[in-house]
């Protein structure tokens, strides 16, 4: 691109006719079926002009007021930009491609987000590859020096149109072994993390409330003892992959009307190993094989139907070399047929007759606990719920810490009274119209 003077204004000069492109990128990632995806959209929109003033340089680059255009002998154009790559990287403008690299390395090291925790590591991760990007390539490093980010912008290489920096630093280091499925050659060696398994198990009213110990047995893939876990018949050397070349993963191009769409995922033909390999009778070259094992499971106490206990690591084993998945034991409750259950409360509903609500009673309540003991309180009225504190259910994960159970009393009244019940019921009946006249005097 050249840019030559024309009166006060310069302008940037495209061929025959002056064209700019301005480009973006949506980028975006799924996981589906165990295929880890990345896909990148490009599109270009592009608009001409014969003449551009400096305020529609400004607008075309996208600068703000704290960017300026700087004119040097009158046929360039320069444009200061915000950042600073060979800052960024701490190089010097006429650094060589090795010390760049160098320098890159040390950085990315330094704040990849899956070793530095610290809030502002990734953003500064992110500038670290997006400057490295630049500055090893020929072509946008060319641009840059000579125009800045705006020049970048400007001539279609915009800010975003970067590689996903994880890739960029899957590819350029080896051995690290801090993405999770990469071999001492930096490519994909088929590692993926075992699935989880789920168990269910049936407890009775009591053992949900103070907790057992129980021993349960599971099914789970184990790595085959044949291949040690790889799959691959013994004595038998694998070959290179000829459809990923190696590389555990393919990359496909499709041309959309908004530009083009790329897919990457695992090679298919290998699973993303790199390598295919002669498959291990015994296995058939999965790697793992489905076995039983006995565990002692300890089931805290207060757990309810629909509580899931997770034991780690023990769910079906990894792919070459992946990590285990976990067991998930979902329980599910027995109900008792006396008392119910309310959160951390217990219900028991009692009945008394009239005459022991009237004059107050004691009690025998079955509760978790065994029977105890409970004073009916003389007047008590029909439907009056008294608590028993402490007699509920412990608290998950604070065993020291228990509900109440909570009784309902209900007081019987009889439907029929022989003839000696009925004469002293109306001689109470007389008392009490006479105490209430009294009362009215």
């Amino acid at each position: 691109m050249a840019v030559t003077p024309f009166g006060s204004t310069s302008v940037a000069q495209w061929g025959v006719c002056p064209q700019f492109f301005l480009r973006s990128c949506l980028t975006g990632k799924s996981v589906s079926s165990g295929y880890n995806v990345s896909s990148r959209v490009s599109f270009m929109a592009s608009v001409s002009s014969n003449f551009l003033s400096r305020g529609s340089l400004h607008l075309l680059f996208g600068l703000d007021s704290s960017q300026t255009l700087h004119h040097r002998r009158g046929s360039r154009l320069i444009v200061r930009a915000d950042k600073d790559y060979y800052s960024v990287l701490g190089v010097s403008r006429n650094a060589s491609k090795s010390e760049i690299k160098s320098a890159y390395r040390k950085l990315a090291r330094n704040y990849h987000p899956d070793v530095n925790k610290e809030a502002g590591a990734e953003q500064k991760f992110k500038e670290i590859s997006n400057a490295y990007e630049v500055l090893s390539d020929d072509e946008k490093k060319s641009i840059y020096d000579t125009y800045g980010e705006a020049g970048l912008k400007g001539s279609g290489m915009g800010m975003g149109d970067f590689s996903n920096p994880f890739d960029l630093f899957e590819t350029l280091f080896e051995g690290m072994g801090m993405n999770r499925g990469m071999n001492n050659r930096g490519s994909w060696n088929g590692a993926a993390d075992g699935e989880d398994e789920y168990y269910s198990l049936v407890l009775n009213f009591k053992e949900a409330v103070f907790g057992v110990e129980k021993e349960i047995e599971i099914s789970r893939l184990e790595n085959c003892g044949t291949c040690n876990g790889t799959g691959a018949k013994p004595g038998t050397t694998p070959t290179r992959c000829s459809t990923c070349g190696g590389q555990g993963r393919v990359v496909s191009s499709t041309r959309t009307p908004l530009g083009i769409f790329q897919q990457s995922m695992i090679c298919s033909a290998c699973n993303g190993a790199g390598e295919i390999s002669t498959p291990c009778n015994t296995c058939s070259g999965d790697g793992r094989l489905r076995r039983t094992k006995r565990i002692s499971l300890k089931v805290p106490p207060g757990v309810d139907s629909g509580s899931r206990l997770r034991v780690r690591s023990e769910g079906n084993a990894g792919r070459r070399g992946g990590s285990p998945g976990d067991l998930f034991v979902v329980i599910e409750v027995i109900p008792d047929p006396v008392l119910k259950r309310d959160d951390t409360n217990i219900l028991y509903t009692c009945k008394v007759s009239y005459i022991d609500a009237i004059l107050g009673t004691t009690i025998k309540v079955p509760t978790v606990d065994g029977m105890v003991d409970l004073k009916i309180p003389a007047g008590t009225q029909p439907n009056t719920t008294l608590v028993m504190a402490k007699k509920g259910v412990p608290f998950l994960n604070k065993s020291s810490m228990r509900g109440d159970q909570l009784v309902r009393v209900q007081v019987e009244i009889p439907k029929k009274l022989n003839s000696e019940e009925r004469k002293l019921i109306e001689e109470l009946a007389d008392l009490s119209k006479g105490k209430a006249a009294a009362g009215k005097r």
